[in-house]
């Protein structure tokens, strides 16, 4: 008897310990002095005698829900080059993945594991395109030689990752667009798709379909409270038409509640244009929210690569009545969907985007020089955590090859690398 209570007794305050050094890691101060820091890389393929890098983490990212210090990167749908009437699929099988990293005690960047995204039935993604009618982009799909490729009902062209309290993420991305619902492990949960698009129960509102090709949703997050999802589309959507949409600095945001599957829209005013991006967003409280916008151009060559502050509290719901409405909502003078509208005519409705305040200028703050500036986590104390998405370290050469993304400032293969900037 006295063995066993020895027993118990040990293991409790084994236990004990283990808490304590669990809450001592959790409350700690994380040593982000040696950043930034690139993450750690291999050689994906070889395309004509060009190296993929095993990258692309960075086109969204999220905090761990509990675990200070740690962070989770998603890659978008893999290495590819313009050809054609699509694109060229360096590595086809390619899977989209999370990376599951920390900053440990040394300040280093420490993958903890990597975790691949897989169908309902548990097999890997990839990322081709969806078939016509579950989220096709008309986007046509080929090898490195310039043969076709088929189609993956489940395929993603990952954007954005929430990475919910209960250990499952949430995945935004550029085709359908859906969010999708992964386990722990990667397993497809749920998919949640504009009416019209043949996957899952749960729907978006139908004018989400008319994204433009490689310009979905681009951003995810959820609030503080656990129960919106709110996720940003990246430009101008083609709505009623691509000739018709002509507000090109008008893009949305949609809000999707976990628990009911209610929608709403709000309109955002970008400072670009048609070709600029609102790209992630991580959000500061229920209503308050930070987004990136940018261009497509190298920081160190003009580029634009702000993060806002903006706020949903004020902004005109714009759902309509008709959830599947494919041209959403229209004005009540001419009838015109709401790309069509020029702002004054939007303030005359009475429609109020989303409210806006710089938070900091990369270029001006850090002479940050990477082009895809994708990825955002607050941290708290004003302090944001910074990724990029570096296409897997290439770019297309004009001919539908590939050829090394170099970084002109320093003339460097771009990689994958997380910053911390303070933020006003």
């Amino acid at each position: 008897m006295k063995r066993l209570l020895l027993s118990v007794l040990v293991m409790s305050v084994a236990w004990s310990c283990s808490k304590d050094d669990d809450n001592t890691i959790n409350n700690q101060d994380i040593n982000y002095s040696k950043l930034p820091q690139e993450f750690p890389f291999t050689t994906l393929a070889t395309v004509s005698g060009v190296d993929v890098i095993n990258g692309g983490f960075g086109s969204g990212a999220a905090a761990h829900p509990t675990r200070k210090g740690e962070f989770y990167v998603i890659t978008d749908r893999g290495p590819n080059t313009d050809y054609l009437n699509g694109k060229k699929f360096l590595t086809p099988n390619f899977t989209p993945t999370i990376m599951h990293f920390k900053i440990n005690a040394e300040g280093k960047i420490e993958v903890i594991k990597y975790i691949k995204l897989k169908n309902p039935s548990g097999q890997p993604i990839t990322g081709l395109p969806n078939p016509v009618g579950m989220g096709s982009t008309g986007e046509i799909a080929y090898d490195a030689s310039g043969n076709v490729l088929g189609t993956d009902k489940y395929g993603l062209d990952s954007e954005s990752i929430v990475a919910a309290p209960d250990g499952t993420f949430w995945v935004s991305d550029e085709y359908g667009p859906h969010i999708v619902h992964y386990s722990a492990d990667g397993l497809e949960l749920e998919r949640i798709s504009p009416i019209g698009v043949d996957t899952g129960n749960r729907k978006l509102p139908a004018v989400l379909a008319k994204r433009r090709a490689n310009r979905g949703m681009e951003g995810l997050c959820i609030t503080p409270d656990g129960k919106t999802l709110v996720g940003t589309m990246q430009s101008m959507m083609y709505v009623p038409s691509k000739a018709l949409a002509t507000n090109k600095t008008l893009t949305r945001i949609v809000t999707f509640d976990i628990s009911t599957g209610k929608t709403k829209q709000y309109l955002y005013k970008q400072d670009g244009g048609a070709s600029d991006s609102v790209c992630d967003i991580t959000a500061l409280s229920n209503n308050e929210f930070l987004v990136i916008e940018r261009d497509g151009n190298f920081g160190t060559q003009g580029g634009i690569k702000k993060v806002y502050r903006i706020n949903l509290s004020d902004a005109t719901d714009v759902t309509g009545t008709d959830l599947a409405a494919v041209d959403g909502m229209k004005m009540k003078v001419n009838n015109k969907a709401l790309e069509q509208c020029t702002w004054d005519e939007l303030t005359t409705a009475g429609i109020k985007p989303v409210t806006k305040k710089l938070a900091v200028d990369l270029v001006a703050k850090l002479g940050y020089e990477h082009d895809k500036f994708e990825g955002i986590v607050y941290l708290g104390n004003n302090k944001l955590a910074v990724f990029n998405d570096d296409d897997f370290g290439v770019v297309d050469d004009g001919n539908g090859n590939p050829k090394a993304k170099i970084l002109p400032k320093t003339g460097k293969v771009d990689k994958g690398t997380m910053y911390i900037v303070d933020i006003q």
